[in-house]
């Protein structure tokens, strides 16, 4: 019988948060979805209408899944009626979610508001980069950890939210159906590198993008693109049409380390993606663009980021 999942949904909703995560167990092929809220007809962040809701049920069966998606601009849509009626509903679930007859899922905001319920007491948890000082002021018995793309507690799983619900989903799917079925999965979505719970929210892909200089941006999306290649200062900084004197001095004063360090942090995500797949470390080295095991250890080192 297929697992049920009920993907509680307010006004203004994000949209991804609840697409992401239904698509992905929808192709799974062992979970039933369902989609309920205080009120049958809602409005979602992207101005699309959802209608046919499900009302709140008065009780989960055993071993129901709940998605608690997150909400645009949660410090308003949080505060309104209908999301009063989901804290109430939520709190009186506290029972079946500690006795773990039920499993809790929170993308993004969701958790927020699930700890405002109080359902996150005592429990590792994380959110989105931007709500995590909310939480710990409106949850402070939350257990709230920084930087992770989800967590993992007993019954309880929260994410960082966007696409961290979509690797939180490949992630319940290799719990419920096994790693290969998981795999199948990211697959199909073209989802290559599935993350994992230890990985930050802020990759290298992220980390050093919070800077306005076009030349820089197109200098990074070169070498994201292929990390495993042998970029030359030289070949980067013709791509991103300067020089590479330039091109240095230009990484130094916006995000603070070479254009060599910057290649480096991206291969050694590759690596680290890899190593979770499941390789061995000479092939997820070669895999990265290192020569051997033994350069990306010296490289890892370096990184200080251990794998």
């Amino acid at each position: 019988m297929p697992q049920a999942v009920y993907f509680l949904m307010l006004p203004q909703v994000l949209s991804l948060d609840v697409s992401g995560p239904a698509e992905t167990l929808r192709l799974a092929g062992t979970f039933s979805l369902h989609y309920i809220g205080p009120e049958p007809q809602i409005t979602c962040s992207i101005g699309m209408t959802l209608s046919r809701l499900e009302p709140l049920p008065a009780r989960l069966e055993d071993g129901a899944i709940l998605v608690v998606p997150g909400v645009s601009d949660s410090a308003r849509y949080f505060a309104n009626p209908q999301a009063e009626q989901a804290r109430r509903w939520l709190a009186a679930l506290q029972p079946d979610l500690q006795s773990r007859r039920i499993t809790l899922v929170c993308v993004c905001s969701g958790a927020l508001l699930a700890a405002q319920a109080g359902l996150l007491d005592g429990y590792q948890c994380t959110t989105h980069h931007d709500v995590l000082e909310r939480m710990r002021l409106q949850a402070p018995a939350a257990l709230v950890k920084e930087n992770r793309i989800f967590v993992e507690d007993r019954s309880v799983y929260t994410s960082a939210g966007i696409t961290a619900g979509i690797d939180l989903a490949l992630h319940l799917i290799n719990r419920q159906c096994g790693a290969t079925r998981a795999t199948e999965v990211a697959r199909e979505m073209v989802v290559y590198f599935r993350r994992s719970g230890d990985d930050p929210q802020l990759s290298p892909w992220l980390r050093y993008r919070n800077h306005l200089h076009p030349a820089v941006h197109r200098a990074q999306d070169v070498m994201a693109a292929e990390p495993e290649a042998e970029w030359s200062v030289p070949q980067v900084a013709e791509k991103a049409h300067v020089s590479s004197r330039h091109l240095a001095r230009l990484f130094r004063s916006h995000i603070g380390i070479s254009v060599r360090e910057y290649h480096e942090q991206l291969r050694l995500a590759v690596a680290q993606q890899r190593l979770q797949q499941g390789y061995g470390l000479e092939k997820a080295a070669l895999a990265a663009g290192f020569s051997s095991g033994r350069q990306l250890r010296r490289a890892q080192q370096r990184g200080q980021n251990p794998l």
